[in-house]
C-alpha cells in the first residue's frame, strides 16, 4: 500500500515538473517571469496607477509618451515611436540609446531571448 502511494505520488511529481517545463518552453510565461524585475517601476493589471513608470497594460500599438496618468521625459513624448515588437526589442536592449534623455534609467537587457520572451508577455497584457 505504501508502495503504491509512492509511486502515485511520484508520477503526479513528474507529471507536474513535465508541464511546468512545457509551460517555460512558452515565451510568454517565461516573459511574465523575467518580467517580475520591470514590476518594480511598471503595473501591467488594466486600470492600475502608474508607479515610476507607466502601466504598460495594452502597450503594443500604443505611442510612446502617451499613457494617461504619467508624465514622461520630454526626450520620450517626442520620439514619435509605436511600440511594436522591433521598437520594443531595440529599447529593452538599451533605452538611453533608443530615446537619448529618456528618464528610464534600465540598463538593457542584453540576452536576445529574454527580450523575445518579455515583448511575448507584454503582447498578453492588454
Amino acid at each position: 500500500m505504501k508502495v503504491s502511494r509512492f509511486m502515485g505520488l511520484a508520477v503526479m511529481a513528474f507529471g507536474l515538473a513535465g508541464a511546468a517545463q512545457a509551460q517555460s518552453a512558452d515565451p510568454a510565461v517565461r516573459g511574465k517571469l523575467l518580467f517580475l524585475q520591470c514590476g518594480a517601476c511598471h503595473a501591467v493589471v488594466p486600470g492600475a496607477p502608474a508607479k515610476v513608470g507607466p502601466n504598460l497594460s495594452g502597450v503594443f500599438g500604443r505611442k510612446a509618451g502617451a499613457a494617461a496618468g504619467f508624465k514622461y521625459s520630454p526626450a520620450l513624448a517626442k520620439a514619435g515611436l509605436v511600440w511594436d515588437e522591433s521598437n520594443l526589442d531595440k529599447w529593452l536592449t538599451s533605452p538611453a540609446k533608443v530615446v537619448p534623455g529618456t528618464m528610464m534609467l534600465f540598463p538593457g537587457m542584453p540576452k536576445p531571448e529574454d527580450r523575445k520572451a518579455v515583448i511575448a508577455y507584454l503582447k498578453t497584457v492588454k
